[in-house]
Order: structure tokens, then C-alpha cells, then sequence
């Protein structure tokens, strides 16, 4: 019984992401990175990689694409699950693999069996808040520059394995004022967060700005608490405004 209600409720939360080419798309500007959507082709492989956001409570057991049980409750379960039913004539695989807490080292440590033995034709990496937030609240020391390194890093492995994927570089976002997300976060988050814009660029990847998805959204609804829980993690109305903007890049 528990695990239908968790269906179920799943399957309601994807519906508000259920449309392809919404109207988000013409209040956010996707020039900031390359401007070309993505086609699903027959057989494609996706996988969204990241950190808690991504994660979003998947069972780290359950290692199978197109598996609800995999895909935890965020923007990927939603995306994932609109993808398996727009191109339910394609035949494609979809796998969570972002694991909490992670940083960008965790993820080049990961990243053959978590990545490249996958052989994803669309890789989507959302990484960069940790990076940045445990020099705030644990005192590591990683600069932007550091960041940037790693990340060169992680991409050149990840082109060199898998010279033709298609890279989606997403933006690690903070909701100001809501819990952890302070005063304190700025000016120097913002460093980390034009980092993944440079690395997209420099790598032909499609940038995905949330930052400035959330800002629209805090328009329509000005309590940063209604988007997320902390600033960082999502609420059902955030991990759906997270869906609906990373399905807007698809053609």
C-alpha cells in the first residue's frame, strides 16, 4: 500500500510537468550557454548526475533506468517520467545517479561505474552548491578556480570516453533568505555559479541557469519558501519548475 501511494503520488507531482515547450521557456534566457535544444533519438541513454537536488531520496540500491523507486522525488523523477511518455516510441533508458552531499571530487572519483560505463548520449550534471557551501559551513578550503579545475576535469574524462555525448551544464541556484541561503553566500557564490556558465560554454554544452529560473519564479511568488525548503533543496513547486525548464530543452 505504501509503495502505490508513493506512486501515485509521484505520478501527480509529474503532471504539472507534463507539457513540453511551456511558457517558461519565453520568460528565461537560454542564450547564456549554447542556444541548440536537444532531439531524443531512437535508443538514446539519459542520466542526470548531481548532488541531493538531484538525488531528491533515490534508492541508491535500485540501479535501473526507467524505475520510479530509482529516481527519488525531484525535477529528474518528473523529467524522467515525461520523457517515458513523450517518446514512448523511442525506446530510451533513463538513470538517476546523484548522490547527496556530493562535490565535484566525489563525482571524478564515481565517475567511470557512475557515468562513463552508462555510456549516456544526454548527460545532465547539476554540481557546484556543495562546492561552494562547505567552505560556509564546514571550512573546506576550494576556490572557484579549484572548482573550475576539477570540473575541466571531469568533462575532459567524460569527452575523451565519450567524444560524441551532449552535455547539459546546470547551475547550482540559492534562494536568498531562506534558511541557510544568506547575505553571507554573496558575493562569492555567484564566482561558483559563472563557472558552470564558462564550463559550458568552453565545452559546446547547453547551459541551464536556474538561478535566474528561480528569481522568475520568486516574481509570481515572492516567499523563497514556497520554491525550495532551505534555499537549496526543493519544495513539489520547485522540483517542478526544475522539470519544466530542463524539458524546455528538449526540441
Amino acid at each position: 500500500m505504501d509503495n502505490r501511494r508513493d506512486f501515485l503520488k509521484k505520478s501527480l507531482l509529474t503532471l504539472g510537468a507534463a507539457g513540453l515547450g511551456t511558457s517558461l521557456a519565453s520568460a528565461i534566457d537560454f542564450s547564456t550557454g549554447a542556444k541548440a535544444k536537444l532531439s531524443i533519438n531512437k535508443g538514446d541513454v539519459i542520466l542526470f548526475q548531481g548532488d541531493s537536488i538531484t538525488d531528491a531520496g533515490r534508492n541508491k540500491q535500485n540501479l535501473k533506468p526507467n524505475d520510479g523507486n530509482a529516481f527519488g522525488n525531484g525535477y529528474a523523477f518528473m523529467a524522467a517520467s515525461t520523457l517515458l511518455n513523450k517518446y514512448a516510441d523511442k525506446d530510451i533508458k533513463v538513470y538517476n545517479r546523484g548522490i547527496s552531499g556530493n562535490r565535484v571530487p566525489d563525482l571524478i572519483n564515481r565517475w567511470q561505474e557512475d557515468a562513463l560505463d552508462i555510456k549516456p548520449n544526454i548527460l545532465s550534471i547539476m554540481i557546484g552548491v556543495n562546492d561552494f557551501w562547505r567552505t560556509m559551513d564546514s571550512g573546506a578550503k576550494n576556490t572557484p578556480a579549484e572548482y573550475k579545475a576539477q570540473y575541466k576535469q571531469l568533462l575532459d574524462s567524460t569527452k575523451s570516453a565519450l567524444p560524441n555525448v551532449k552535455l547539459i551544464i546546470i547551475e547550482p541556484f540559492g534562494v536568498k533568505n531562506v534558511k541557510h541561503v544568506t547575505d553571507a553566500w554573496f558575493p562569492e557564490f555567484p564566482k561558483y555559479q559563472n563557472v558552470a556558465k564558462e564550463i559550458a560554454q568552453e565545452y559546446g554544452a547547453i547551459f541551464l541557469p536556474y538561478q535566474q529560473i528561480f528569481d522568475q519564479g520568486l516574481k509570481r511568488n515572492s516567499d523563497g519558501g514556497y520554491w525550495t525548503t532551505d534555499g537549496v533543496h526543493t519544495t513539489m513547486a520547485g522540483a517542478n519548475l526544475m522539470a519544466e525548464a530542463w524539458l524546455n530543452l528538449i526540441k
